[in-house]
């Protein structure tokens, strides 16, 4: 998968996915910048971000475009946030969602500080309601946090907030969700739940070797917010 923003680009031999760097210079995390064709892409690593992951996995569609409006659920520093921003580029939105105010400042001070089309909400997920910055329906909710009822919290995002037609890309984290479940039978149960709130299931993507214990489920929001 590749466009103008995302590029699989060859790094000592190696194939490499990587973002066009929205603020030309900045690294985030420690990645290696890349300059190709004149333009400079940051290496997007997919041991430290699932979403990488899930593209080496073959993700079939990003679903997340230039221009696009973004509820991120689950910030954390911002590693996956900054490629998202780069992939939205200036005629997109993040609303990046984080409750620990510790690890908000980071997202605060290396991601938002420095890429205007990231909007920082120090609030807790359960709380769709209490983050007043959100404006308007989003096209894409992400969610990536670490509740035994995270499929619950995402699908109360997604009634709040995104489109009818719009997509999720959720990270099951099957250990804190039960961790005496088979890891393949809690992602069957967390698909079903979706599937009854009016989710359309697109794609399941095993996150291993990257992530032990994590998939991704791609679906779409068929349900009409009220």
């Amino acid at each position: 998968m590749e466009s103008e923003d995302i590029r699989w680009i060859y790094v000592s031999g190696e194939k490499q996915l990587a973002t066009l760097n929205l603020v030309p210079g900045n690294n985030v995390y420690g990645e290696k910048l890349v300059k190709q064709d004149g333009d400079e892409y940051r290496i997007w690593d997919p041991f430290r971000s699932k979403l990488a992951g899930a593209l080496k996995k073959g993700l079939k569609d990003l679903t997340i475009k230039n221009g696009s409006r973004v509820l991120y659920l689950g910030a954390s520093t911002g590693t996956t946030v900054s490629h998202v921003s780069d992939i939205v580029g200036n005629r997109g939105i993040v609303f990046a969602v984080e409750p620990a105010t510790r690890v908000a400042r980071e997202l605060i001070e290396n991601v938002a500080a420095k890429r205007r089309n990231v909007m920082p909400i120090i609030e807790d997920a359960r709380r769709p309601q209490s983050y007043f910055s959100v404006f308007g329906k989003v096209d894409v909710v992400y969610c990536d946090i670490a509740q035994p009822d995270q499929t619950e919290i995402a699908i109360s995002n997604c009634t709040a907030y995104l489109k009818p037609g719009g997509k999720m890309l959720l990270v099951i984290k099957t250990r804190s969700i039960d961790v005496t479940m088979d890891p393949k039978a809690v992602v069957v149960q967390e698909a079903k739940k979706l599937e009854k709130s009016g989710f359309q299931i697109d794609q399941i993507i095993n996150l291993e070797p990257f992530d032990k214990d994590h998939a991704m489920i791609h679906c779409t929001f068929k349900q009409r917010s009220e």
